[in-house]
């Protein structure tokens, strides 16, 4: 379990498609745009992801 996972609630996956690629996080025009830095998730082989910061999931719809 990674510290962001401890510190944030479960949340449901946010669904992305493949235009929305590369993915980062926190996306742009979000509230946690200033609460930390932006990090580039892999999403493209697992088709989800996790922030480490945060702990925000994303889930590739496409």
């Amino acid at each position: 379990m990674t510290q962001a996972e401890t510190n944030y609630p479960k949340q449901e996956p946010q669904k992305v498609t493949r235009n929305d690629l590369p993915l980062s996080c926190p996306r742009p025009g979000e509230a946690l745009a200033g609460l930390h830095p932006r990090v580039y998730l892999p999403i493209e082989k697992t088709g989800s992801a996790t922030c480490p910061y945060c702990g925000a999931r994303y889930q590739l719809s496409d």
